[in-house]
């Protein structure tokens, strides 16, 4: 199983807060760094600094790390047209020498878009939106140099567009598809998607979910098991219940309730949460959620201590 490091930096983090915590992550042995992409923090957080662009980090911390690979938990298709977009996700595939992924949803937080000017359709035209820039974003990338792409949709129009630059992953950057919605995230899964993610789900919401998008799959004639499998879930380690203890009174939270609802407890704990999500659900990749991007001693432990386990698993 992988396990990669997922941050959330609108609750309050700087540039420099995520460059430490990837470079961490990457000299711990970890598989990936991810960062939510949201710009107004959630619940009691003050968000101070303040937000800092996801793409435009992406683009920069694929110059401060040389094998760690980086992408979004995930980008909202209301923020950005797809054809910038595209530019940005193929700049900084090629900044990395091919180490980035695209998470990419339907966006979710009203508040946010309020805030920042961003209009918020209702749910369904947000999934429409969503469907239409996977197509585009794969189509245009998918075009040979020198072929325009042309597309007139519901949502967008293209006229003879270059497609370029192109990504240096071929035929485009892992595509990541999530959410825990029944019927269209499934199916824009299997359609588009290299990995499906439900984020925060339990255990038996996890199993019922792949039982879906496999059958989504089969419905579009495409192998289940060319699916990438994942969750995201809050990281609350310790060496005994002590440190436990102590991390999430960091973060604001209660031990048996992050034992309840995400990877957390002592390693022995967390290594058979994770062997239970991948026998179980099929899980072949966690992202743990960090929340305490001070606190890079917790990355150290679960690196040393529960990566060597789960690997061997």
């Amino acid at each position: 199983m992988d396990l990669r490091i997922f941050t959330e930096p609108q609750q309050g983090a700087a540039y420099e807060d995520l460059l430490r915590v990837a470079r961490a992550a990457e000299d711990a042995g970890y598989d990936a760094f991810f960062r939510s992409d949201h710009f107004l923090a959630m619940g009691d957080a003050n968000g101070l600094p303040g937000p800092t662009d996801a793409w435009i980090t992406l683009g920069a911390l694929a110059r401060e790390t040389s094998t760690i690979r980086l992408g979004t938990l995930m980008t909202a298709a209301t923020f950005r047209l797809p054809g910038p977009l595209g530019v940005m996700v193929a700049q900084v595939d090629q900044m990395s020498g091919g180490r980035v992924e695209l998470g990419l949803g339907t966006g979710w937080y009203e508040e946010e878009h309020l805030a920042y000017g961003i209009p918020f359709p209702p749910l369904g035209k947000r999934f429409s939106m969503l469907a239409e820039q996977l197509e585009i974003l794969t189509g245009s990338w998918r075009r040979p140099v020198g072929v325009p792409f042309t597309h007139h949709g519901e949502h967008y129009d293209f006229s003879d567009s270059p497609g370029l630059p192109k990504p240096l992953q071929t035929p485009y950057p892992p595509i990541i598809v999530g959410g825990n919605g029944q019927t269209r995230t499934p199916a824009l899964a299997a359609e588009y998607a290299t990995e499906f993610n439900m984020p925060f789900a339990h255990l038996e919401a996890l199993v019922a979910g792949q039982g879906r998008v496999e059958e989504a799959c089969r419905e579009r004639g495409r192998d289940p098991r060319t699916l990438g499998r994942s969750t995201a879930q809050v990281l609350c380690a310790g060496r005994d219940d002590a440190e436990v203890a102590r991390r999430a009174d960091a973060i604001g939270r209660r031990p048996e309730e992050l034992r309840a609802n995400g990877i957390a407890g002592t390693v022995a704990e967390i290594v058979d949460k994770l062997g239970v999500l991948a026998e179980r659900a099929g899980l072949q990749r966690v992202y743990l959620q960090v929340l305490d991007l001070a606190d890079l001693e917790h990355l150290e432990l679960v690196a040393a201590e529960v990566i060597p386990q789960v690997a061997a698993a």
